[in-house]
């Protein structure tokens, strides 16, 4: 059966108390990615939940393709940058998700959020709360009535209480809520591992969104005056967890491979209390709120100097660094997703997503959530100008962005295809068709690629000069941004250092390209240059051979004949492997202290440029890896079970890849050819999920309230929410499967009876669970029963 791969990349927003929504929303999630690898491991299936429900679901889809859900790239902010850290953690490490749910239905309450020093203050204080109170409870409808049940007399209580804490200085605990996070993932590492839910041979990414309250001072090169400094607020703190290549990795039982961490303990507590210090209701998140805890339960905080040195890096020591909830500047991180998918490559055919979380889509939370239209008073137009406003703006120009980069995806494939048969004939002319039909040799590849590159360099006449020149350029350019790197140079030394690395490619000929002979263009001198150098081109070449093969095995059905074409899949990626170490500085840094550090010292001097291009040189050592990456390539082609018509088909697109490299490196720059796979958005909303009746966020959530906190004032409002997030994820997942589907619905697949056995399982596993909410479960199952009825 085909294979495809539905690989999503996830979006959550902040919102508050709405976090408990999100966490059902991530839970389900989580739970379809489990099934999808005990699928794919054949593993025993998860038993108890809705695990069994989804792998028949994906078993019925299998009849027309073997489809494999896969989560890489995670980001949030605020409430929903608390859930993805989490969640990347347990995708990564194969964590239970269980410890967290606990969590947020039993500690995330007002009463234990709340700062111990927390009191009431003076008689002068209390009465200017007085009208606060009042104020957020006649802004809201759906206030009006508490006190009419117990879960509304448990919030007007709480509300009471809490009116009365302290003012002017947060209500809730820093040292509280960092506690609260790291016991729970503590309880989460220390509970068995189940699987690892990320292939091997993928990496995996998570990004939050955070704002620095002092900020960083940031130079940026101008023409006049040089340099300016700004303050940048905005920060991302990153994760990624590194793949691991090979055929051998990749295929490994799970309890046979090496077990992945996304963070240290240290790490991820802090990314995840700085992310969601919500201004006013939060302290600052410091470094050493974290150091206490971890000092309290005796542990030690492992990479905590390198955590500081790159994701804090800035102008004051860390330890004076303060950040303040990520929502502020940032609610919706779609730019680190696209960054990251741009230049994911693919191991088979790919559907690649982004999936983001709105709990409160479109929702003004000041207005009580009714959208009435009246002239904002003191109080409202300073609290949306200053918070509500900057967090919600719309994602239209993220949207905008991933259309225009799904449209220019789609014409390079088009391109592409069409080029094909011309690049077939202009190899058949270099190397003749008997070059395809004999064994291969280290020896005849370097010849067939000489002449094919001769060939293409006099057929495209002068774009040919223009093609070379701008690689030349974009490697001048890339070893510019890694020589300034490796010698700590500040924005304000990195122009002189680039253009004396221009000056010192120059004087050895780089882009001289006026004696070329076209007839051996490999002899030239900037032919030398860039196979000193041009790292790049070896991996668009290596990422463009396996998107081609992953378009052939698609089309095969012997199964000997996919495994020896996987073989070769994974020979690629392991020859890849090398190029991309190259391109980390840290990879580098032992052996080019010296002529970076020289090359700064004398910024602007080509001579010192020419001694850092010479040490790079022999540090990268591409003539070696380029011989062990040919040798890797030659054995996999002449696998046995490999059918020759496959081989000959990949060798032609391998050796005729400079043809499509000239026509599209100006249109796509050095890393357009990583990705060439469209992107679709995918939205998981309460709006969006209808099947259990209408109402979206206020009609169906509590969170919402209390301008977002609701949900912290009864654990009935926290059941609800969390409960509705796993409904409404099943719902919108099974849609986006099935719009992962080549075709139609499958005949006889009947969607809602599939939605219904997710609803049935959600509930069955959770009643015991939710003991506040009981007749709305009752409620729900009222509702499928009158389903089950009809059909």
């Amino acid at each position: 059966m085909p294979e495809k791969e539905l690989r999503l990349a996830l979006v959550c927003y902040g919102g508050v108390s709405l976090v408990v929504y999100m966490h059902g929303v991530t839970k389900e999630l989580w739970k379809l990615l489990r099934a999808s690898e005990a699928r794919q491991s054949r593993a025993p299936m998860p038993a108890g939940d809705t695990e069994g429900v989804w792998a028949s679901f994906l078993d019925q889809l299998g009849g027309k393709v073997d489809l494999r859900v896969v989560c890489d790239v995670v980001t949030g902010a605020s409430a929903g940058g608390i859930n993805g850290i989490i969640l990347g953690a347990a995708i990564v490490e194969g964590l239970d998700l269980e410890p967290l749910t606990d969590m947020w239905l039993e500690e995330a309450d007002v009463e234990r959020l709340l700062d111990p020093d927390a009191r009431p203050g003076s008689r002068l204080v209390q009465f200017y709360k007085e009208p606060v109170a009042w104020y957020a409870t006649r802004r809201s409808e759906t206030l009006a009535g508490l006190g009419a049940d117990p879960v509304g007399r448990e919030v007007a209580a709480k509300l009471a209480g809490f009116i009365r804490s302290r003012w002017f200085k947060p209500p809730f605990s820093g040292p509280g809520f960092t506690a609260m996070l790291d016991s729970a993932l503590a309880t989460m590492r220390g509970r068995p591992t189940g699987p690892q839910l990320i292939p091997p041979a993928l990496a995996f990414d998570l990004f939050v969104t955070v704002t620095d309250y002092y900020g960083r001072k940031s130079d940026i090169p101008i023409h006049s005056p040089p340099v300016v400094t700004e303050t940048e607020h905005r920060r991302l703190l990153s994760f990624r967890s590194r793949a691991t290549v090979g055929i051998d990795a990749a295929r490994a039982p799970q309890g046979q491979r090496t077990r992945r961490l996304l963070g240290s303990r240290g790490s991820l507590v802090f990314a995840a209390r700085a992310t969601a210090s919500f201004p006013g209701a939060f302290p600052a998140a410091s470094v050493a709120e974290v150091d206490a805890r971890l000092a309290e339960v005796g542990v030690v905080w492992e990479d905590r100097a390198q955590f500081l040195a790159t994701q804090l890096a800035s102008d004051r020591p860390p330890e004076e660094v303060l950040l303040i909830d990520g929502s502020v500047l940032d609610n919706a991180p779609f730019g680190p997703a696209i960054e990251v998918i741009r230049t994911r490559p693919a191991y088979r055919e790919v559907d690649r997503r982004i999936v983001y979380v709105d709990p409160k889509p479109g929702l003004q939370l000041l207005d009580g959530g009714a959208g009435r239209a009246r002239p904002p008073g003191f109080l409202t137009a300073m609290l949306r100008a200053l918070a509500q406003i900057p967090r919600e703006q719309p994602i239209r120009d993220n949207l905008e962005e991933i259309g225009r980069l799904s449209a220019r995806i789609a014409r390079t494939r088009s391109v592409i295809e069409a080029m094909a048969p011309a690049v077939d004939a202009a190899i058949a002319r270099a190397v003749g068709l008997r070059f395809l039909l004999l064994p291969l040799t280290a020896p005849r590849l370097a010849r067939a690629r000489a002449r094919i590159l001769s060939t293409a360099a006099r057929e495209s006449g002068f774009a040919f000069a223009a093609y070379a020149q701008l690689r030349i350029a974009l490697v001048i350019e890339s070893q510019a941004r890694l020589l300034a790197e490796l010698a700590g140079a500040s924005a304000a030394e990195a122009p002189a250092i680039a253009e004396a690395l221009r000056q010192a490619a120059d004087a050895r000929g780089a882009r001289d390209f006026a004696g070329a002979d076209l007839k051996a263009p490999e002899a030239s001198r900037p032919a030398r240059f860039l196979a000193d150098f041009d790292i790049g081109f070896r991996l668009r070449r290596l990422r463009f051979g396996l998107r081609r093969l992953n378009s052939e095995i698609q089309r095969m059905t012997d199964v000997p004949a996919r495994e020896a074409a996987e073989q070769l899949k994974a020979a690629l990626h392991a020859a890849a492997d090398p190029y991309v170490a190259l391109r980390q500085a840290d990879r580098l840094r032992e052996g080019m202290t010296r002529a970076a550090e020289g090359l700064r010292a004398t910024p602007g001097d080509p001579a010192a440029a020419s001694v850092a291009l010479d040490a790079l040189a022999g540090a990268l050592a591409l003539s070696a890896i380029d011989e062990a990456a040919d040798a890797t390539l030659i054995r996999a082609l002449a696998a046995p079970a490999l059918p020759r018509w496959l081989a000959r088909a990949f060798l032609r697109d391998w050796l005729g890849f400079p043809f499509y490299d000239i026509a599209l490196l100006p249109l796509l720059g050095d890393t357009g050819f990583d990705s060439l796979e469209e992107i679709k958005v995918d939205r998981i909303s309460p709006d969006d999920s209808s099947s259990l009746g209408e109402g979206g966020a206020t009609g169906v959530l509590k969170g919402w309230q209390l301008n977002g906190f609701g949900a912290f004032f009864a654990r009935g409002w926290r059941e609800n929410d969390y409960l509705w997030g796993r409904l409404n994820a099943a719902e919108r997942l099974v849609d986006i499967l099935l719009s992962a589907m080549p075709g139609p619905v499958p005949a006889g697949l009947d969607v809602r009876a599939w939605k219904a056995r997710l609803f049935s399982a959600i509930l069955e596993a959770e009643r015991a669970r939710l003991t506040t909410i009981a007749p709305l479960i009752d409620r729900i199952e009222g509702v499928l029963a009158t389903w089950r009825d009809r059909d």
